[in-house]
């Protein structure tokens, strides 16, 4: 989905930064010359724990100003403390909608690290009030999703990514020159090797119903999935061994 337009002062030249992460950003998203506070890329970010904390650190190293944070679950130990306490001067919100209404006319771009099934509501709530975005992986639950956010990015002449950050490292796209410049014949066969699952695997039953946590927006968490009952199997990480 990635696509080349300006974001206040132009793209800035695919150069490698001190992270994979930043490198993917930074070629889509960030100005060229040195920043200001006027011509920096000025960004929301949902989802701020876990992945998501790498991401807008990342984000920052490449030159972002991160004006704003979501994340739906506050309970102590504060998710996404550390990004919080990194970022004091960011607006904090529990909902991404309410976070992209209020913030519309100070943000350009939206840095989306939530769960799965919300990757998409998100990414396109944001493009549709003409903000650039920077998706996590998996990007879509279906080929219609997908669909949607392409031609959304093409009405609403957004810059997009998806959080493939280990492609954008040297060594990948130095393999991918070897191939395209014939130094390596015509691939007959790919091993490919993996650490997943890392996370708790084993569910056989649906997980029974807990009370739902006061500072978890947990309807937000929800998004447009299912509507059922909260469990801590579900949040805040456990819902992909399920």
């Amino acid at each position: 989905m990635a696509r080349s337009y300006n974001c206040r002062s132009g793209i800035l030249r695919r150069r490698f930064l001190q992270t994979t992460a930043a490198t993917a950003w930074a070629s889509t998203f960030v100005p060229q010359q040195a920043f200001g506070s006027n011509d920096r890329v000025h960004v929301a970010a949902t989802g701020i724990g876990g992945k998501g904390a790498s991401d807008i650190t990342d984000i920052a190293k490449a030159g972002g100003e991160i004006v704003a944070l979501c994340d739906v679950d506050q309970r102590p130990p504060r998710r996404g403390s550390k990004i919080r306490d990194q970022f004091p001067k960011a607006q904090f919100y529990q909902d991404f909608r309410e976070m992209l209404d209020k913030e519309s006319k100070r943000i350009d771009a939206v840095s989306v690290s939530t769960p799965d099934h919300t990757h998409f509501p998100a990414a396109i709530w944001a493009m549709r009030r003409g903000k650039h975005v920077y998706c996590q992986k998996p990007l879509t639950h279906s080929i219609w999703e997908a669909r949607q956010m392409a031609l959304a990015a093409k009405q609403f002449n957004v810059a997009t990514q998806m959080g493939n950050q280990g492609h954008a490292s040297e060594s990948v796209r130095l393999g991918v020159e070897w191939i395209r410049g014939g130094i390596v014949d015509k691939v007959q066969e790919v091993h490919t090797w993996t650490n997943r699952p890392i996370w708790p695997q084993g569910l056989t039953t649906r997980p029974k119903v807990q009370p739902t946590p006061s500072m978890l927006n947990w309807d937000a968490w929800l998004g447009p999935a299912p509507k059922r009952p909260y469990h801590e199997a579900y949040c805040p990480f456990k819902w992909r061994g399920w």
